[in-house]
């Protein structure tokens, strides 16, 4: 098949960002299924050429024809199909695409996968592709605990493949936990920039910068906090904030990807743990700061992003607190203040590579080059929550880097794509600029 490519042809906008990227989205046998076509759609309307490839089982959740209509293909999901094979054979097909995409990704599919199976047709262009391969997990959040889950998932990320969620909630089994597919909105987030960092076509309309030095991250110890923390008034309320731990939880992944060794400890979150990280899961700021003493000696590089409380009430009620007799209004609580773990990683003995995050609502950059000196960071990363589009809760972000000697604004993107971005910019400070040996980098 002549490899020629009309930007925008078969799309339902011309000139689109993704504009003559073709990708193969496959289809496994999950109730999940029915989200893909919104997926389809999101993708075409952003100027993308997909082929839709559906599994036998697939057809029992989706039909053919709906595909159809939102991709704008035949439906291939045969490797007997003779006509199709007169097309556009399943080697060529492999061929074609720049990138391949399954959601949902089935139990089943990520151990056939796995196991490196060729008997249909999706698996075989799975093999038959040099193109990168993304996943999107749905199952039962039993079975995405299953250790052979776990180890299937492991072998396909050491293959290469990209993990996408599964995000946690209520499953269509009446369950509630890890195993559901990520929405579309994210998915297609997450596929845009994969796309969008593929040589062969695409362009950032912000460069990634190259760097060699990502190797210098390989076997390098990852400590990462994410999310909010809670600290309890009583048995039933709490004191916390709106952190969803999405940009934490994205940092680990990518800092899984240049081969570093990742612990990533996470307050309440509803997200699926990385595959690779070890995960020590906490509730209150003092067990965050605990956690991170404990594991910080064989740490190389820390990174802040959880949204720590600064306060706790000073006395947590046994009983919940009823309303006051009488009719009298109001409540009084006393607050102390919680510890500044970041503070304490930057002061410790043999201290790694600090990086923090700041979350501020007005002169951010102001604001964040003092708190970077005050507590002794090497880097410190800023985002204005003031913005409703952005930050916490939200699939997106726009932040600024910042360390000694320069700062860089990065613009809007997802948090999986900040998340590279910001690993390219720790991995050139680490290892030319700030690492842990100059004391240039604590002596400001």
């Amino acid at each position: 098949m002549a490899d020629t490519r009309s930007k925008g042809q078969d799309s339902l906008s011309e000139g689109g960002i993704l504009s003559g990227c073709r990708i193969i989205v496959g289809v496994s046998g999950g109730i999940a299924a029915y989200k893909t076509p919104m997926l389809v759609r999101r993708l075409r309307e952003a100027g993308a050429e997909v082929q839709a490839v559906m599994t036998a089982n697939a057809r029992q959740f989706v039909t053919a024809t709906t595909l159809q209509a939102v991709s704008g293909r035949p439906v291939r999901d045969s490797l007997w199909d003779a006509a199709a094979e007169a097309a556009m054979g399943h080697i060529e097909l492999a061929r074609w695409a720049d990138l391949i995409v399954i959601a949902p990704t089935t139990a089943d599919t990520l151990s056939r996968l796995a196991a490196g199976r060729a008997d249909d047709l999706l698996s075989t262009l799975r093999l038959a592709s040099r193109a990168p391969v993304l996943l999107a997990p749905a199952m039962n959040n039993v079975m995405w605990d299953h250790p052979a889950t776990r180890r299937n998932l492991r072998r396909l990320t050491e293959d290469g493949c990209t993990i996408l969620g599964p995000d946690s909630g209520p499953q269509a089994c009446g369950e509630t936990g890890p195993g559901r597919m990520q929405e579309p909105e994210a998915l297609f987030a997450a596929v845009r920039d994969c796309c969008l960092s593929i040589p062969s076509w695409g362009s950032l309309a912000t460069p990634v910068r190259s760097t060699p030095h990502l190797d210098g991250l390989r076997g390098k110890k990852f400590l990462i906090t994410a999310g909010p923390t809670r600290e309890a008034i009583d048995p039933v309320r709490y004191i916390s904030n709106e952190s969803s731990g999405k940009q934490g939880y994205a940092l680990a992944s990518a800092a899984l990807r240049v081969g570093g060794e990742v612990t990533l400890i996470s307050g309440p979150v509803n997200i699926a743990p990385p595959v690779g990280a070890k995960t020590i899961s906490v509730t209150t700021a003092q067990q965050m700061n605990d956690a991170v003493q404990a594991q910080l000696p064989a740490t190389d590089i820390f990174i802040g992003v959880a949204a720590v409380a600064d306060y706790r009430p000073a006395e947590k009620k046994d009983q919940k607190i009823k309303k006051l007799p009488g009719g009298e209004k109001g409540l009084r609580l006393l607050l102390v203040e919680n510890p500044d773990i970041i503070a304490g990683v930057s002061s410790s003995q043999n201290r790694p590579f600090v990086v923090g995050f700041a979350a501020e609502t007005q002169d951010a950059l102001r604001n964040a080059r003092e708190k970077r000196k005050r507590k002794g960071m090497d880097m410190i990363v800023v985002n204005d929550v003031a913005n409703p589009d952005i930050g916490f809760n939200s699939e997106e972000n726009a932040v600024a880097v910042i360390w000694h000697g320069g700062e860089e604004k990065l613009p809007q993107s997802s948090k999986a794509q900040l998340a590279e971005w910001i690993i390219d910019r720790i991995a050139t400070c680490y290892v030319d600029q700030l690492a842990p040996a100059n004391p240039e980098s604590v002596a400001e």
